[in-house]
């Protein structure tokens, strides 16, 4: 009996130290809203407009947690809503407060929690409201109380407030742009969560916040071409040192006014010397090139990017409608480039040059095309439904050559052919990225001569898709030329803006980490 009682005792002492048993496993829950929207924008966005996934549906989001996944193993799990919507305009407050409260609610059915995910982009404007991320995750505290550890995962055209700062204990940020490290960064931040968990360590001693009044476009600091990609590989090496967690730079988001948009180096760990130099040696780094920075294509004009396209013999030519760009928070059915195109003499013969449109919404034509026969002539106005400040609605009459039904975001979508111009008109605003997309429709993008399409910097597949590529300066929610805009709310003075601006303070502001 007593060698019986030995070996139990053994096994229980063993499964108690064993991280793997249910008992010794942190309990971790998993929220978050995602939207960069733009202030310059009438558009609005709704509840609708958010993809929620929620309770075990947001297990579905990240492969990284799949069943069978390590992670999944680490934790017993809590996911509550995750909420992603394309860029848009201002989140209206009704949106804001029941995805809020809803994700609140769920919070509170399961307390206490050991760690938080917090999984945003962290440029959300809402009706009223300053710094919404900040203030959802002040909501989020009072929930969970001061303990849970909160790990904060972003996208780098994201706005780091000093409040939503104070409120997570790790943060981190993409280091691509695009963003072909999306998965990884959040991921990333899971594992830091988990790590800290697990090993004890719980809150880092330090967390380094330093503003950088910088305040650029996407286009103008990708991680493609320098001095971005420069820049950006200077934070992984930081994050190696001992006594240094993570490490991140935020460019922050331009089309919106407030107080919270520049960018932002944070630094987390438990070793006071070497997060406060990796802080300042990263925000030094980054405003010792702000001079340095530019399109990441060449920039026109819209009649000289036609020119150039019209002149070229290299296809697809690609031109980014930037202006209008709904993957940055464009309302997306600005007309005024497709009304320019359709006054080109060039394309009023259907014996043109071949120019693929994509895309702009008008729903009055889409009804027309679904009593309508492939072949046939329809009429009907597109446009400006949201957006009509640089042009009205479009009275579009051509051939109708495509209809395809059931696409989740446009739903139902249509070609028609006006002159030599196939407009792909959505029932719902959609961003055009993958050449799949197009081919659907019958069109063939490798081989036409223009390709215009809503968007900034091209996406991998369009980049790749590419024979050449200009980015035009069109007007719209995220017009590129941010003097145009007006910032009235922004901090001053800030680079580009202010251009001779003195050199600013680059030391770290400490943020509270262990209690």
């Amino acid at each position: 009996m007593r060698y019986l009682f030995i070996a139990l005792l053994s096994i229980s002492l063993f499964a108690c130290k064993n991280p793997t048993t249910q008992a010794e496993k942190p309990r971790v829950a998993i929220a978050g809203l995602a939207i960069e929207s733009s202030t310059f924008s009438p558009a609005r966005s709704t509840a609708e407009s958010f993809k929620a996934r929620i309770g075990e549906d947001v297990f579905n989001y990240y492969p990284f947690l799949s069943a069978d996944s390590e992670n999944r193993a680490r934790a017993e799990w809590f996911p509550t809503l995750r909420g992603h919507a394309i860029p848009g305009g201002m989140v209206t407050r009704e949106a804001y407060d029941s995805l809020v409260n809803l994700t609140l609610e769920m919070l509170r059915e399961n307390l206490p929690y050991d760690g938080l995910f917090f999984d945003i982009h962290g440029a959300m404007s809402v009706e009223g409201l300053d710094d919404p991320e900040g203030d959802f995750i002040i909501k989020v505290r009072e929930v969970v109380g001061n303990e849970t550890l909160i790990s904060t995962s972003m996208d780098l055209h994201g706005n780091v407030s000093k409040r939503l700062a104070e409120n997570t204990d790790l943060i981190t940020c993409y280091r691509m742009a695009p963003h072909e490290d999306a998965l990884e960064s959040k991921q990333r931040a899971l594992e830091n969560l988990l790590d800290r968990l697990e090993n004890g360590k719980g809150k880092p001693a330090y967390k380094a916040w330093i503003p950088v009044p910088i305040l650029l476009p996407g286009e103008k600091t990708s991680t493609r071409i320098e001095p971005g990609k420069s820049l950006y590989a200077k934070v992984d090496p930081e994050t190696k040192k001992e006594g240094v967690i993570d490490a991140a730079i935020w460019i922050g988001y331009a089309w919106a006014d407030e107080p919270r948009n520049h960018a932002v180096v944070m630094v987390t760990g438990d070793d006071e010397k070497e997060v406060k130099e990796s802080a300042e040696y990263l925000a030094q780094s980054f405003w010792d090139v702000r001079h340095e920075f530019d399109f990441v294509a060449p920039v026109a004009y819209l009649d000289e990017s036609l020119e150039m396209a019209l002149n070229s013999d290299k296809k697809p030519f690609v031109i980014s409608d930037m202006g209008d760009n709904p993957t940055a928070g464009g309302a997306g059915d600005v007309t005024w480039t497709l009304n320019e195109l359709l006054q080109r003499p060039e394309f009023k013969s259907e014996s043109g040059p071949e120019l693929i449109y994509a895309s702009i919404p008008g729903p009055d034509l889409i009804a027309k095309a679904k009593e309508a026969e492939i072949g046939s002539l329809i009429e009907g106005f597109v446009g400006a439904m949201v957006d009509d400040r640089f042009a009205p609605p479009l009275l579009l009459k051509g051939k109708l050559l495509a209809l395809k039904d059931g696409d989740p975001d446009a739903k139902t979508e249509i070609v028609l052919q006006v002159g030599s111009i196939k407009v792909i008109v959505t029932e719902k605003r959609k961003p055009y990225h993958h050449e799949k997309d197009l081919t659907d429709l019958g069109l063939e993008p490798r081989s036409t001569d223009i390709l215009v399409v809503k968007i900034g910097y091209l996406v991998p597949e369009l980049y790749d898709l590419r024979g050449d590529w200009i980015m035009a300066l069109t007007p719209g929610g995220v017009d590129q030329d941010l003097e145009r805009l007006g910032h009235k709310r922004i901090i001053r003075p800030m680079y580009p803006l202010d251009k001779d601006m003195e050199d600013p303070d680059l030391s770290v502001r400490w943020i509270s980490g262990k209690n």
